[in-house]
């Protein structure tokens, strides 16, 4: 079940290597962090899963910015104030209500669904934008309402009747993640590069941490080893390698191409997870994950049309 848009994925005959291979590391490492996810679960509860991840990830990628930072000169590579504050209010939004909810629901909903949930970022961004002035052209206004559609046959399946609360952390999770994307380029721009993300993840886990705390969540001690395999997996390959791919993406590739990681992680998500978890997914939502899906492709188009005109 993966479509694509017509302009989002060229041959790959035509793409530099450096490109290709960030694209195939966004498609099958981020694919394959929603089953870490359920995994690690098993001995790390949500918000101190997440947390500890992007405390630690964002620990080795500051140390190596201020390494940078010193070897180009006094005062490079390091956020200012505001930039702190700006990291501190999306890191809230992505990490802490995003990601800590992600993981919340991946406790009662499989990881192919939850997926498809987050593929609906940009119909959710471009819901967002529209409080900032930014309106839709025609393509990604029919993509919202597609999507919205989607949204609906997805909370008539099985896996909500069986898990309505599972089902509603990852959509509000996914409202999350769409409002601070937006605000990290409207009202809260984050210091460029490297340095941006290790702050956001360092404020996010810090989020993360503190709710972590309050709910009185406490680890199994001594953990498993899957668990800890799949913690350290999602620190160094979900946080650090995708995240350094997808940046190098946003540099080199076109937008559309750079996010079209979203029609191929739940096709990933899903078969990882029926091979190796037996998660199944029943027949209206496959249809509803399919809606959401085209739903993404049509504003993906429509953003391309828009940039070319």
């Amino acid at each position: 079940m993966q479509t694509t848009a017509p302009s989002a994925l060229p041959s790959s005959a035509r793409l530099p290597a450096g490109v290709l291979a960030a694209l195939l590391c966004c498609y099958f490492v981020w694919g394959s962090t929603y089953l870490a996810i359920r995994v690690a679960l098993q001995s790390f509860p949500p918000f101190f899963q997440m947390g500890s991840r992007f405390l630690v990830a964002g620990a080795v990628l500051a140390a190596w910015t201020a390494w940078r930072g010193r070897r180009q000169g006094p005062g490079s590579g390091f956020p200012t104030a505001l930039q702190w504050r700006n990291a501190l209010v999306v890191g809230a939004l992505m990490l802490g209500g995003g990601m800590g909810l992600i993981a919340t629901a991946s406790q009662g909903v499989g990881s192919g669904l939850i997926a498809t949930c987050v593929a609906s970022v940009p119909l959710m961004v471009t819901g967002w934008g529209l409080l900032w002035g930014r309106r839709p052209g025609r393509w990604e206004l029919a993509g919202v309402c597609l999507g919205a559609l989607g949204v609906v046959l997805l909370m008539r399946g099985e896996s909500f009747s069986a898990s309505p609360a599972s089902m509603a952390c990852a959509l509000v999770s996914t409202a999350c993640w769409s409002l601070g994307s937006v605000l990290s380029t409207t009202r809260f721009p984050l210091a460029p590069g490297a340095a941006g993300f290790s702050s956001e993840m360092l404020c996010g886990g810090a989020v993360l941490m503190a709710v972590s705390l309050a709910l009185g969540e406490r680890p199994a001690w001594p953990p498993g080893a899957a668990p800890v395999a799949a913690w350290l997996y999602l620190v160094a390959f979900g946080s650090l390698v995708a995240f350094s791919a997808y940046m190098y993406l946003l540099a080199h590739a076109s937008p559309a191409l750079a996010s079209s990681y979203a029609f191929v992680n739940p096709a990933v998500a899903l078969a990882l997870g029926s091979v190796l978890a037996g998660e199944t997914l029943s027949a209206s939502e496959g249809w509803a994950c399919g809606v959401i899906l085209a739903a993404v492709g049509l504003i993906l188009v429509g953003q391309g049309r828009r940039r070319r005109a």
